[in-house]
């Protein structure tokens, strides 16, 4: 099964660009970050919310991920450009996700799900698809994907065009994206998607996100992402 993936494509500015934006307004700007004053402005402006100063710098990176985190990361809109791979056009062999584990739903919708797990299976359905009515989840999720992969590829193979044959593909399927945002962006995406709230998978994503970008902008990033 495939794995989420960030990586790092190119960047534009660091951390003294911040406090060159901020101090513009005043005509003023320095060569060198100095580590004690500067870094006191940079803790001021994401204290006091001055997000414009870190507007400026620029972040671009190749993500991939199943189609719902991309829906969810797409739900990003502010500061931020995105270019996605199109099936209409690409028909290689299709990648799968499966999580680390099985979440039972939670007692409150908002939450998405609980820590509580599920493994297996009892349905009738499954009886008559597989011959096997109590299995185990990852064994009948590996059967659909094997199903839909040679739907797909049959459909290929006999002439659909690859815009209509991809809708047989499941969810989980694998995309990826150029994404290129502000760094004020990916910080708001950051401290949004790392909350425990959030859904486990996209938390995973944003983890790796913030690992690449705090090296880029250690000082702005120790102020912005909680």
């Amino acid at each position: 099964m495939a794995k989420m993936e960030v990586e790092y494509i190119s960047h534009m500015g660091d951390d003294c660009l911040v406090v060159n934006a901020a101090r513009v307004s005043f005509k003023k700007k320095v060569n060198e970050f100095n580590i004690d004053k500067d870094e006191k402005l940079i803790k001021y402006l994401a204290e006091h919310k001055h997000w414009t100063p870190f507007g400026h710098p620029q972040i671009c990176l190749h993500m991939k991920a199943p189609v719902p985190i991309r829906t969810q990361c797409f739900k990003h809109k502010v500061g931020f450009c995105e270019n996605e791979v199109s099936r209409r056009y690409v028909d290689d062999e299709p990648e799968f996700f499966k999580p680390d584990y099985w979440r039972k739903r939670a007692e409150n919708k908002k939450q998405g799900s609980s820590d509580e797990q599920v493994v297996s299976l009892i349905d009738d359905y499954l009886l008559e698809w597989t011959g096997v009515s109590n299995g185990l989840i990852d064994d009948y999720l590996e059967e659909h994907y094997r199903h839909c992969d040679k739907m797909y590829r049959a459909m290929i193979n006999n002439g659909v065009s690859p815009e209509q044959a991809r809708l047989v593909l499941p969810q989980s399927m694998m995309t990826e994206w150029y994404w290129t945002g502000s760094l004020a962006a990916f910080a708001r995406f950051c401290n949004l998607r790392l909350d425990s709230h959030a859904q486990k998978e996209i938390q995973d994503l944003a983890k790796i996100v913030s690992d690449i970008i705090e090296p880029l902008f250690p000082i702005s990033w120790k102020y912005l992402v909680r």
